[in-house]
């Protein structure tokens, strides 16, 4: 598996991230421009000494890179009504998150409009943090894949 983030912009969630990919064994791709130095301290700090147990990969263009995939992708928004338990989850699957302050890109939406889930919630409530939010979708793939990644 592997989480994009697609312009973060709080360290401290792409750490907490990291470590949470760490401890399934799943990848993290970084879409620029992020919100903060990946040497940063706080990253750092947050990621703790996960970052060289984890494949990480920045991009610069999204778009070319999902064109070019052959995995299946899936994105995750507040703005929409398909549930993440929904989705036909494969062990390659990418799992798409937007920036904490701005979500996704419409483009996103008008190319891939059926490739779209949410996470449920109470009406009216803020989203979830966005590390909270991969969590749940990357452990909810996880258990469709039957946990294959994490078995050695």
């Amino acid at each position: 598996m592997k989480i994009i983030l697609f312009q973060p912009q709080i360290p401290q969630n792409t750490g907490n991230i990291v470590r949470t990919c760490a401890a399934t064994s799943s990848s993290l791709i970084l879409v620029r421009p992020l919100g903060f130095s990946t040497q940063s301290r706080w990253l750092k700090r947050a990621g703790l000494d996960y970052w060289t147990d984890v494949e990480i990969e920045e991009i610069d263009d999204l778009p070319l890179y999902l064109e070019k995939t052959q995995s299946p992708f899936f994105f995750f928004s507040s703005k929409t009504k398909n549930s993440y338990t929904e989705a036909a989850y494969a062990p390659d699957s990418l799992l798409i998150f937007g920036s904490e302050t701005n979500g996704l890109d419409p483009f996103f939406w008008q190319r891939w409009p059926d490739r779209f889930y949410t996470i449920p919630m109470t009406p009216g409530q803020r989203c979830l943090n966005l590390a909270s939010s991969a969590a749940i979708v990357l452990y909810e793939a996880l258990r469709q894949t039957q946990f294959t990644t994490l078995k050695q």
